[in-house]
């Protein structure tokens, strides 16, 4: 198979892995292309830094052939796709030629599992190793790590990789078993477990060989089973605890060719993984709990409204909150004020009272905070509106927040 065939063929099959942050790709269903159709015909996306850089990664599988019969994946070994195998020394040239070229800033590889799970481990390594010793590859690489593997294995890799990920797929035991039995949580959590400790005795003992220094990533697929967003922000919050890891990435289930009976015909709506990403990112952020951003007893965060605006609405106790009076973390809490304008806001109060024209020139988003706040020259005058009529007027139609002049003198 000449190389620009596999790399189509690999490319696209990588594509359903959003652990990288990959942004800018066209849809992720292949239903009906016979699982064709690659992000850009050459593997490339893109990602972000933390700091908000936008790089190019080269995103591939060393192959799509695969020992597990995991019943979401396109690659299960039961998928009738066209299959295709990189060799180490290809995806290598490949790397190097698009780095040079300045086509790419890193590459992201993973891979299904061939021969033994040590074997595709040693594989995967052999790349990163070889790009870092002999080629003096200075570029991003992100390997995924294959759970079963030796831990010298995921050790090594570790040496080589900027970071690791282990996707964990499925929130629960149940959904594990039921849809990828060849897979165990705990093997999943046991080599995540692994990585952390090392990447711990590296932070106690600067000196020692690098490890995996941009941490370590996993994803949740999202609709593949009945599970509710309760559950895998509760996953997600234990992952973030007790491994320490950098990001959870959630991947809404797109249907996928010959898909096995019982996985839902139609994906999720795009906005339930979209509302997902804003509450992880604030429980990463802004120090809320999984159980505070969904209503009680469970189920899935709303879809009409962000999962901040939808704890404010279910807290109108706390509102509207005088900013010249407030904590900075209760101040960051309001819909439409994020944690740098509230250390923004404490830090301006310290010489003057805070005005209504001072949350405009900080650029706040005014017309989702003008029910849930106080300033020296403005009070919503419809502070006693029913959240349910509020909701409706956020959600459906923005420009009705007009029902708030934009300044009344407090009394």
């Amino acid at each position: 198979m000449e190389l620009t065939d596999k790399l189509e063929i690999l490319a696209d099959a990588a594509k359903y892995d959003a652990s990288c942050a990959s942004s800018g790709a066209a849809t992720r269903s292949s239903k009906g292309k016979d699982g064709l159709g690659a992000t850009n015909g050459v593997g490339i996306c893109h990602s972000y830094t933390p700091d908000g850089r936008c790089v190019s990664l080269l995103k591939i599988l060393l192959t799509n052939f695969c020992l597990y019969d995991c019943q979401y994946c396109v690659n299960r070994r039961s998928s009738d796709v066209p299959r295709a195998r990189f060799t180490p020394e290809e995806v290598i040239r490949l790397t190097v030629d698009f780095y040079l070229r300045n086509y790419i800033d890193g590459l992201f590889l993973s891979s299904g599992i061939i021969q033994s799970s040590d074997y595709t481990m040693e594989q995967l390594i052999l790349v990163a190793k070889t790009l870092r010793q002999k080629h003096q590859f200075r570029g991003y690489i992100h390997l995924k790590t294959i759970p079963d593997a030796a831990p010298e294995l995921i050790e090594e890799a570790g040496r080589w990789a900027d970071r690791l990920s282990v996707n964990i797929e499925l929130p629960t035991d149940a959904g594990i078993e039921k849809l990828a039995p060849e897979k165990s949580m705990h093997t999943i959590k046991f080599a995540m477990g692994a990585i952390r400790r090392r990447i711990d005795q590296k932070a106690e003992e600067p000196r020692a060989p690098s490890f995996s220094p941009a941490g370590q990533s996993t994803q949740m697929i999202v609709g593949a089973d009945q599970t509710d967003d309760s559950t895998i922000l509760g996953t997600a919050q234990t992952l973030y605890s007790a491994y320490r890891l950098r990001r959870v990435y959630y991947s809404a289930f797109s249907p996928i060719p010959q898909s096995p009976t019982g996985l839902p015909q139609r994906p999720p709506p795009m906005m339930r993984e979209h509302r997902l990403y804003q509450a992880d990112f604030l429980m990463r952020g802004y120090g809320f709990q999984a159980g505070e951003l969904l209503p009680e007893g469970g189920g899935n965060l709303a879809l009409d409204i962000d999962p901040k605006l939808a704890w404010a609405l279910q807290h109108r106790e706390l509102f509207p909150l005088d900013l010249n009076l407030a904590e900075p973390q209760m101040i960051a809490r309001v819909p439409g004020i994020g944690v740098r304008n509230a250390k923004r806001i404490v830090e301006l109060r310290r010489s003057r009272r805070i005005r209504y024209v001072d949350l405009a020139r900080l650029r706040c988003s005014m017309d989702k905070i003008k029910p849930f706040i106080v300033t020296v020259d403005y009070r919503p005058q419809r502070d006693t509106l029913p959240s349910e009529s509020l909701r409706r007027m956020m959600s459906e139609a923005p420009q009705q927040m007009s029902l708030f002049p934009a300044l009344q003198e407090a009394a």
